[in-house]
């Protein structure tokens, strides 16, 4: 099939690359010239286990190709994702103008009878504001589709390839023939094809997030009660995940959500409810909570050091929202960087694939970074452990304890046994959980 993606972020590099393994042309289409050759020349611009191989692998094989002529794909596409970024407006609605460019350019060379998918998450009612610009460049017959991504960042690749499942919204029996014949090579499994209204296929892909982002914040307001009752919320965990009707999946609590979804995707549906007369509380409070989570290690910190931390020197562990991924948005190291510099403290960091972001981040001398987690630790007050990155689970505790001014540790994702930490001789600051150490001004 002849596919065209317009957008080569995160999720047109995904769906394109994928759709081209399944044996489709894919023309990837972006403004962004520098970008178009950077891939072109097979360097891939984000972090994602298995994409560069990937792309690799199928442009050599004809299979797939990344343009700045986005007309050239569409006057042959027979689908057409848009797949452009929606970032969050000032008021936290959803930004629909890279959106309504791609229509607009769809609408100027489309193919009748093509089928025009949405891919970008967008509130409810944009697919008729896309169906409008196209309509009012074209006379040609077209349908339109919502199809909303499901992928987790580290694990993307995957996901598209081996679905849980397939959500399309469609208007007419045609778009759902052809979005079939698409997807049937990832179904092989057996997993659900699920089709709907274009509208209930838009609102799925917030509400999703929505649950996700209130069962994270949830659990954190738990781990604050299990703190100021002496539970801990490890135990609750597994206690409540054990239950079918609830699962174990987002229960973890820790320095709340970060990333390009959650924190977007909440946001916006907050907005777009208010819109239309609707206040959305539970999902405030879910924000509000998230927001408040991302300087708990700080407000433990200050508890421990004092509001004044001039002369301090911490170690973080982690910049990047979550593991496998190199996306540093809304990540709760940002939260955590903002909030100690605030106070006259300096930070030394380190992340596997998230340095280089960082320093676009963070310019001149706003924060150092270790060549290596352990070069971070030296002469530091405390570590922080923001990113529950693999190698950081198992660290050499000697080392540690040699390195670090004192030692303490303030551990935001929970990775460590407060009884094993006492025994080590370390001050440890969970979330939720045992807190071992005086927190008292030093």
């Amino acid at each position: 099939m002849e596919v065209t993606v317009i957008g080569t972020g995160y999720v047109g590099l995904v769906a394109g690359s994928c759709l081209a393994g399944a044996g489709n042309r894919v023309t990837c289409a972006d403004v962004d010239e520098a970008r178009i050759r950077r891939l072109n020349s097979g360097e891939v611009p984000i972090y994602e286990p298995g994409l560069e191989a990937l792309i690799a692998e199928n442009l050599a094989a004809g299979r797939l190709r990344f343009t700045t002529d986005a007309a050239e794909g569409i006057r042959t596409a027979e689908v057409i994702f848009i797949a452009v970024g929606t970032p969050p407006g000032e008021d936290g609605f959803a930004d629909l103008d890279f959106v309504r460019a791609a229509a607009g350019t769809i609408g100027e060379h489309l193919r009748p009878h093509a089928v025009v998918v949405t891919k970008s998450t967008v509130p409810v009612g944009t697919n008729e504001i896309v169906r409008a610009e196209i309509a009012r460049r074209t006379d040609v017959p077209f349908h339109m589709c919502a199809n909303p991504e499901f992928l987790k960042e580290g694990d993307a690749v995957a996901d598209f390839m081996y679905p849980d499942r397939v959500v399309c919204g469609v208007d007419a029996e045609s778009a759902r023939e052809r979005m079939t014949e698409l997807y049937e090579p990832f179904r092989r499994s057996g997993n659900p094809l699920i089709f709907m209204d274009i509208p209930s296929a838009e609102l799925t892909k917030y509400a999703a997030n929505a649950m996700l982002a209130a069962r994270i914040s949830l659990m954190n307001q738990f781990a604050e009660l299990c703190e100021r009752t002496g539970a801990d919320i490890e135990r609750v965990r597994r206690g409540i995940g054990s239950d079918p009707r609830i699962g174990p999946a987002f229960l973890y609590a820790g320095a709340g959500y970060g990333g390009s979804c959650l924190p977007k995707d909440v946001q916006a549906l907050i907005r777009s409810a208010a819109e239309r007369d609707l206040d959305l509380t539970i999902l405030r409070a879910v924000n509000e909570t998230n927001d408040r989570q991302k300087t708990l290690l700080v407000r433990k910190i200050r508890r421990r050091f004092g509001e004044d931390l001039s002369g301090r020197r911490f170690a973080l562990w982690g910049l990047a929202f979550k593991p496998r991924t190199d996306d540093m948005r809304a990540a709760p190291s940002r939260a955590i960087v903002a909030a100690l510099r605030e106070r006259g403290a300096s930070i030394v960091a380190h992340d596997p694939v998230a340095m280089d972001p960082a320093r676009d981040i963070y310019l001149g001398d706003e924060v150092e970074y270790g060549a290596d987690e352990y070069e971070t630790l030296d002469g530091a007050d405390a570590l922080v452990l923001a990113t529950e990155w693999l190698q950081y689970r198992r660290p050499d505790w000697a080392a540690v304890g040699e390195r670090l001014a004192r030692r303490i540790v303030f551990d935001g994702r929970n990775l460590f046994d407060p009884e094993g930490m006492a025994e080590l001789g370390f001050e440890y600051y969970p979330v939720g959980r045992r807190q071992i150490g005086p927190e008292v001004v030093a």
